[in-house]
């Protein structure tokens, strides 16, 4: 599938953080600083480590045996990389000295908050973003692979050093796409068990439905990328010293809780049901959640959850949950 690709030096598009579907927006931070140091990564470490104030980072390390692969192990009892706790310029220091191994260990610092990790920088980093309550993140390593896997939250991926190559997949790709364990998962997210740079079709041969569905797109620092809320992804970091940042956020309310609850109260009640009663669940979804008309049968002041949601209407069905769990 074509990805759509605007060039877009120093702005975003109107409307370009919106859609359904993914955007390559080339050149969208190409005047940031760490983005014109990015051939230097010795010049992006020294800029990041001025803005240092003494936080610890969590890194994820896996043997050079991986491939760079953060995956499970083979009997699916754990994973094989660890987790580690560093100071930052720790890290910095043993990316750059790792740059010319031949077979390095892969390191991979992901999801760290910008406020926490390195207050300041924030201001070397302008962009407008007509979004609701961005978090911004850092992701810092060298060659690596995460699985793919999909976050509620829309995202906007900025290169700043080294290249990364993304793998995406349409939200109804599921089926095809052999999702692991939803309870034991490597960062939170439950990740397909496929290696999409070098699939097993013979184990995985749905997955060829799948790959033909997905949207490959290669990024260099100053481009950036936006991926749509439940996109799967593939992320792999190409380069020995890769730094990117991205800007979560979400499109319903902050007090919303996630969907993801309603899927485990799904598969704990509903998953195990005789065929017929299933179908006449999924009715109801439909009716009351998927298609959801306006109840205009019931009077306003007693239409309780069928109304429009707010954060007390969110407070009253949590706990009517919690009391119901708790029998």
């Amino acid at each position: 599938m074509q990805l759509l690709e605007v060039t877009c030096p120093g702005e975003l598009p109107p409307g370009a953080l919106q859609g359904a579907e993914p955007q390559l927006l080339r050149g969208l931070v190409a005047h940031w600083p760490l983005a014109q140091e990015a051939a230097d990564p010795a010049a992006v470490a020294a800029r990041l480590r001025a803005h240092w104030r003494g936080a610890t980072v969590g890194v994820w390390r896996a043997p050079p045996q991986a491939g760079g692969r953060f995956f499970y192990t083979d009997d699916f009892r754990g994973f094989n990389f660890s987790r580690e706790i560093h100071p930052f310029p720790a890290v910095l220091d043993e990316l750059l000295a790792l740059q010319s191994a031949a077979a390095p260990p892969a390191l991979y610092m992901g999801s760290t908050t910008l406020d926490t990790c390195l207050p300041g920088l924030c201001a070397e980093l302008p962009l407008a973003l007509d979004v609701p309550e961005p978090l911004a993140s850092l992701w810092l390593g060298n060659r690596a692979c995460v699985a793919t896997h999909q976050d509620w939250p829309d995202n906007l991926a900025c290169v700043l050093a080294g290249r990364r190559r993304f793998t995406l997949f349409p939200p109804d790709c599921v089926a095809d796409l052999y999702i692991g364990p939803l309870d034991l998962t490597p960062a939170g997210q439950p990740v397909s068990l496929v290696d999409a740079r070098a699939p097993d079709l013979q184990r995985f041969p749905r997955f060829a439905a799948a790959q033909a569905r997905a949207q490959v797109v290669e990024l260099a620092p100053g481009d950036a990328l936006y991926i749509p809320s439940l996109w799967w992804h593939q992320v792999e970091a190409l380069e020995p010293f890769n730094l990117l940042l991205n800007h979560w956020w979400r499109r319903g309310p902050a007090w919303a809780d996630s969907p993801m609850q309603a899927l485990w109260l799904a598969l704990a009640t509903m998953r195990d049901l005789p065929a017929a009663e299933r179908q006449a669940w999924r009715a109801l979804f439909d009716h009351y959640v998927f298609d959801a008309p306006e109840p205009t049968h019931i009077p306003a002041h007693a239409r309780g959850p069928l109304a429009p949601l707010d954060e007390a209407g969110m407070r009253r069905i949590r706990a009517l949950l919690l009391n119901r769990l708790n029998r």
